[in-house]
C-alpha cells in the first residue's frame, strides 16, 4: 500500500479577469478563475526591489461556484485553499498538452478590488478626515452596523459550574444541592 501524501495549496491574490461560469452536461456549475499572485524580492545584482507575478487557473465546482460567479469580478482579492490537479489532452494539432489548475474547496473574500475594502471612486465610501480620532488611528468601519458592546460578565452558575444557570427554576440536577 502506498503512503498517503498531502496536496494542499493556499493562494492570496487578485483576479486577472472576470470569472467564467459554465455547466457540465449533467447541469453542475463549474467556475473558472484566472488569479494572479505577486511577490516582491530584492535583486542584489541590480540593487533594486523587483516583483514577480505568477498566474493560476482556479476551478470551483457546484453551487459555491455559481454563487461566487455573481460576486467576483476582475481585480477582486481572494484567498483560495484547495489542491493541485494536472490533466492532459490532445489539441487540434495532435500534440499532448498538460494543464495544471487549483481545485478550490475553500474561498475567502478578503476585500474589494486591489485588496482594499473601500473604493475611493465611490463617493458613498468616502469620509471626512476631520472625523478621525485624535490619537491618529483610523476610524473603525462598522459597515453601518452598531458597534458590539459586551453586556457585562457572563452569568455564574451555582456549584462551580455544575448546576443550572442563575435564576433557573425546576428540579435540581445531579450534583446540585
Amino acid at each position: 500500500m502506498a503512503q498517503e501524501g498531502l496536496n494542499r495549496v493556499m493562494l492570496l491574490g487578485n483576479l486577472g479577469a472576470d470569472p467564467e461560469l459554465r455547466f457540465t452536461q449533467g447541469g453542475q456549475g463549474v467556475l473558472h478563475i484566472r488569479m494572479a499572485t505577486t511577490e516582491s524580492y530584492f535583486d542584489k545584482t541590480a540593487n533594486e526591489r523587483k516583483e514577480r507575478t505568477d498566474w493560476h487557473n482556479v476551478t470551483v465546482w457546484g453551487k459555491r461556484g455559481e454563487a461566487l460567479a455573481k460576486i467576483l469580478t476582475k481585480g477582486s482579492t481572494i484567498f483560495v485553499e484547495g489542491s493541485i490537479r494536472t490533466s492532459s489532452y490532445v489539441n487540434r494539432e495532435g500534440q499532448k498538452v498538460y494543464k495544471t489548475e487549483i481545485n478550490a474547496n475553500n474561498i475567502i473574500l478578503t476585500g474589494g478590488k486591489g485588496g482594499s475594502p473601500r473604493h475611493a471612486e465611490d463617493p458613498a465610501d468616502s469620509y471626512d478626515r476631520t472625523d478621525a480620532p485624535a490619537s491618529g488611528a483610523e476610524p473603525f468601519d462598522t459597515g453601518g452596523a452598531e458597534p458590539f458592546a459586551p453586556a457585562g460578565p457572563p452569568a455564574r452558575t451555582g456549584g462551580g459550574g455544575y448546576g443550572p444557570p442563575a435564576g433557573r427554576t425546576g428540579p435540581p440536577h445531579q450534583g446540585q444541592r
